[in-house]
């Protein structure tokens, strides 16, 4: 080396790692030219020439320099990086390796290694290879934030986090870790601990789009529309291509009954990244808001639905589409479908069969028949153990009394809200998998126990077991009426229903073969009248509850409410407004001005509209009124027996699909069927009857108060599925 070509080697390499390498790339070349073999001009500028487009051509140069120097750790670490770049990761594994032979005490040359051997898919050798790195350097956060992101099985989650927790205590403004623990808490619904984390994140980073679109999440997920829609539309503003806050602003309207504004959101994120299957599947979802504005209404946006969801079937045909369609499916369905009062077998049948298409199922092993003396494996698929309709409904019934020495309970909790309930649920179960990270893992979970049967108390609200029921992963597998219409999805064979819900051409009904339990079908327990002050509800006439989730009202049933009024006179009708939006609340509203309108009078003299409550403050409140009014659109079932407590006047109207019947179900449970309605005349006359005459009102109520125990804690339902679980498992 000839005097002076230390100091211009120094020189070029200050530029080269103050990130100037165009500069570093001209004074390597110098070099070389005057001293052809300087080992460390080549292997760096072999490395800047690699980076800049060339990488076999700096591989050649990196090589070079290895054979005038063998030995040396970098060269080997800078070619492992190259052969990286051209997709070469087995030697670059092989690379790494040598170099940590030659300089065990690396840190750095580790934490290569075990990015490289993850994405050869050798994950425990790479977390092998990242914990190695963190030993040799604990303070350094970006090998602690490596490992934390590759620590993503269940099992690993606590490790996980502290070993977010410990880059960012090495290093307080971290924003990289500060943000990726946020989503690690995303994920796991810790709203609070997320949205601290990605404040401070946004703070560090604030023109990180991403960051403000995660942070708008937990806005979203704890009632703060307002907030989440800023956060969103703050990260769009950053990055206009951003498809994932485009997607969430999208789910954010729909929500709140924007339709169409959600569309467009949905196609905006869908034209950043036409990859975006959440997106394009939500796309399709919003066609069905959550209220319509006339039956023309519900006509115009059917069809929508139906061609929306024609194309997204021939544009599955693209294998690429449905790829991204097939990781989203469950992530949004059509949930408000049978809202629209509609026989839904043909539409679930199209949605059943492309979810089930794209759903990316792999053979998984199914259970064989039990022996003789074995208890049947029964695993329960929901997102709702925890204080929910569902829970109460169902899950409750079947965990405290399915006969366990017949059957083994495994509940996979695919939620993330966890209570007491959830402990209880813990507790009664032979086993219970929660918080797993992915579908995948859900379908290993699940696989893992060999289950004989799988019961899904509903299909259609909860996005895992959505997901989840369009793979086949037991022999028998069975939906109940958590969400009363057909899934549509091949993979389900039997719906569980009531006997007494269901009409008698209930089976042209679902694509599953219907099951027809005793009686109302669930093992339910009473609720207990709260002992809380009542709202003054009355005025100078009865009062008439109507305190239903405003979706459940079909708006060619809103003339019923002005018609009861001109025959009672003085009268108010109770209404609950849309706990989530106050746009819902508004459109319901302007229908019934409209309704009342027509007939001549005016809506605010007659309709009260009281904001969403507990449970217990809604039972408190319904007992102040006089006469219960059953949505005719869909009947009310967890809501009507709960509002026994305050043994109601109830007027029902069961309808043609098993939706509309579950109040006239219990009222004929309970022996109370003088006041279930033939037709629309028939339930406009009983409703001004009970309004008008109190004492055949108050006889009503002495006979609900009699007979309401004959809804409740009804083990012919249980001994009924045991039964049939028998037959379908063991037949």
């Amino acid at each position: 080396m000839r005097p002076g070509a230390a100091s211009m080697f120094d020189i070029a390499l200050a530029h080269h790692q103050a990130g100037r390498p165009e500069t570093a790339r001209g004074l390597y070349r110098g070099l070389l030219a005057e001293d052809p073999e300087h080992a460390e001009a080549l292997h760096l500028l072999g490395l800047i020439v690699a980076q800049e487009g060339d990488p076999a051509g700096g591989a050649a140069m990196i090589q070079r320099a290895m054979a005038l120097a063998p030995g040396r750790a970098p060269h080997r670490n800078s070619l492992a990086m190259v052969w990286r770049l051209m997709g070469r990761d087995e030697d670059a594994a092989d690379e790494y390796r040598a170099a940590a032979a030659l300089r065990p005490d690396s840190a750095e040359i580790r934490n290569n290694l075990a990015a490289t051997l993850l994405s050869l898919g050798r994950r425990q050798e790479g977390l092998a290879a990242y914990r190695q790195a963190a030993v040799l350097s604990p303070g350094t956060a970006e090998i602690w934030h490596n490992l934390a992101c590759a620590l993503d099985a269940p099992e690993e989650s606590e490790e996980a986090e502290l070993c977010f927790r410990r880059a960012i205590a090495t290093r307080a403004d971290f924003a990289a870790a500060i943000a990726s623990i946020g989503r690690f808490l995303l994920t796991r619904a810790r709203w609070a601990e997320a949205e601290a984390c990605l404040r401070e994140a946004v703070r560090l980073t604030p023109n990180d789009a991403t960051a403000w679109s995660q942070l708008g999440i937990p806005a979203q997920e704890t009632g703060r529309a307002a907030e989440a829609e800023a956060c969103y539309r703050r990260a769009i503003a950053l990055d206009p291509g951003h498809a994932d806050a485009h997607h969430n602003l999208g789910c954010l309207l729909a929500g709140e009954g924007k339709a169409d504004a959600a569309i467009a959101c949905h196609e905006a994120a869908l034209s950043a990244d036409p990859s975006h299957g959440a997106a394009r599947l939500a796309a399709c979802m919003a066609k069905l808001p959550i209220l319509y504005e006339s039956e023309a209404d519900v006509t115009a946006r059917r069809a929508r639905y139906l061609a929306a969801l024609d194309r997204l079937d021939a544009a599955a045909k693209d294998p690429a589409i449905a790829r991204s369609l097939g990781r989203a499916i469950g992530t949004s369905q059509p949930f408000f479908l049978p809202y629209q009062g509609q026989n839904d077998v043909a539409a679930q049948s199209a949605y059943g069969r492309l979810a089930c298409r794209l759903a990316k199922q792999r053979p998984v092993p199914l259970a064989t028949p039990p022996r003789a003396h074995e208890r049947i494996r029964v695993g329960i698929v929901s997102g709702f153990f925890h204080d929910h309709t569902i829970f109460r409904l169902f899950l409750e019934g079947w965990l405290s009394r399915i006969d366990r020495d017949r059957f083994e309970l495994t509940g996979f909790h695919t939620g993330r809200v966890s209570d007491a309930s959830t402990a209880q649920a813990r507790n009664r179960a032979d086993r219970f998998f929660q918080h797993l990270p992915s579908p995948e893992d859900w379908v290993d979970a699940i696989a893992g126990t060999a289950p004989h049967v799988l019961l899904y108390p509903e299909v259609g609200m909860d996005p895992v077991a959505g997901r989840l029921a369009a793979h086949r992963l037991a022999p028998v597998q069975c939906l109940a009426w958590g969400h009363p219409v057909t899934s549509g999805l091949p993979t389900m064979d039997f719906f569980l229903s009531s006997d007494l819900m269901e009409p008698a051409d209930g089976a042209a009904h679902y694509t599953e073969h219907l099951t027809r339990l005793p009686g109302l079908g669930v093992h339910y327990s009473p609720e207990t009248l709260p002992d809380l002050s009542r709202p003054d509800l009355t005025r100078d006439g009865p009062v008439f509850w109507s305190g239903q989730a405003l979706y459940k009202y079909a708006p060619d049933h809103d003339a019923i409410y002005p018609r009861i009024a001109k025959a009672t006179g003085a009268c108010r009708f109770v209404f609950i407004d849309f706990a989530k939006s106050e746009t819902v609340t508004h459109m319901f509203r302007g229908r019934l001005t409209r309704a009342f309108a027509e007939s001549g009078l005016d809506a605010d003299r007659y309709c009260v509209f009281l904001p969403a409550m507990a449970q217990e403050r809604y039972l408190a409140a319904m007992a102040a009124a006089d006469v219960l009014l059953d949505t005719p659109g869909w009947s009310g079932g967890r809501s009507t027996l709960d509002c026994l407590a305050a043994n109601p006047a109830i007027v029902s109207w069961p309808g043609p699909f098993m939706r509309r019947r579950h109040t006239a179900a219990i009222l004929r449970q309970i022996g109370c069927e003088d006041t279930i309605a033939k037709d629309l005349e028939d339930y406009i006359a009983i409703a001004v009857r009970l309004g008008h005459d109190t004492v055949w009102r108050e006889t009503i109520r002495r006979a609900v108060a009699r007979n309401k125990h004959r809804a409740f804690r009804d083990d012919a339902p249980i001994r009924s599925l045991e039964t049939f679980l028998e037959n379908a498992v063991r037949g």
